[in-house]
């Protein structure tokens, strides 16, 4: 049988479930995933390897208009990868009809050769079956061509497999990219990164938003003890007080969330060291941005 391989592109707006869903096709948590739109700040891969060929799958910052520098950044990330992909997944909200944010994608990143599915998430929130269909059409009626669309909830794993098969087909020939027994090829240090800043998002709801930035200072590896030292940047005092807490209690909760899961992760004990820092307006700077995002 001939093996299929090929890059695939998730894009959607903040918050469809990108993160999600690429996590849910690995089988495996590579991206952290929070109900904050702009949880993921940098195009990360994810390797899928079957019977049928390899998938490396590209997830993209969601995309809105720009704000801001960092949100200047995020578009220009999820551009970068639109070019390579032999597929694009369009990820969209089957739970509400097609807003202006998809129509924006569409008429500005999406007018290209490469093969698109639209894949329509948490579908099981409708339950009426013509709604569903009619929150379909509007997404159909953003493309002049015909686009195959597939139904899924990423939380559940409903039709993920549907999914998997259905984006083989659409790849090209071709032999593995990557090695059989790689998921990922983010390093441990930015991955060690993105966990400590998805437990910061998740126990600070709004409070803390995405001025929040976490840089890995120091990552000394050891035979039995991983030691890792890091800056937590926000942009004003007062959230550098919610984020330590009352007597520290909000950093202690937020590191031992984190050294769990990185210890998983590295299957050995983990020293984790954690400094708020301030730093006025961050967002704005492109050196900080370019700097502690792509550190």
């Amino acid at each position: 049988m001939n093996m299929k391989s090929g890059f695939v592109t998730i894009i959607g707006r903040p918050n469809v479930g990108k993160s999600t869903l690429l996590n849910k096709l690995l089988g495996q948590k590579i991206v952290i995933a929070t109900d904050k739109p702009q949880t993921t700040r940098r195009r990360i891969k994810g390797i899928l390897t079957n019977e049928l060929g390899q998938a490396v799958f590209i997830d993209t910052p969601g995309i809105h208009r720009p704000l801001d520098k960092l949100g200047e950044f995020l578009v220009e990330e999820s551009k970068l990868a639109i070019p390579d992909a032999d597929l694009i997944l369009f990820l969209v909200d089957g739970s509400e009809p097609a807003g202006l944010g998809d129509k924006w994608i569409v008429e500005n990143l999406l007018t290209v050769k490469t093969p698109i599915i639209i894949v329509l998430n948490k579908v099981d929130k409708i339950k009426n079956m013509q709604k569903r269909e009619q929150i379909l059409l509007t997404y159909k009626s953003l493309f002049q061509e015909n686009i195959p669309i597939v139904k899924i909830s990423a939380l559940t794993g409903r039709n993920i497999d549907t999914l998997i098969s259905t984006i083989f087909k659409k790849l090209p020939k071709g032999e593995l990219i990557y090695s059989e027994d790689e998921v990922t090829d983010e390093s441990i240090r930015s991955i060690a990164q993105e966990i400590i800043r998805e437990k910061i998002l998740i126990n600070t709801k709004d409070e803390i938003p995405h001025s929040v930035a976490v840089q890995i200072e120091k990552y000394e590896e050891q035979t039995e003890l991983d030691k890792i030292y890091v800056n937590i940047f926000v942009e004003h005092d007062s959230q550098k007080g919610i984020l330590i807490g009352k007597n520290g209690s909000m950093l202690k909760k937020i590191g031992m969330q984190s050294r769990k899961e990185l210890e998983e992760l590295v299957q050995k004990k983990v020293f984790l060291s954690l400094q708020v820092k301030v730093e006025k307006d961050w967002r704005k700077k492109q050196k900080n941005i370019e700097n502690w995002i792509n550190s």
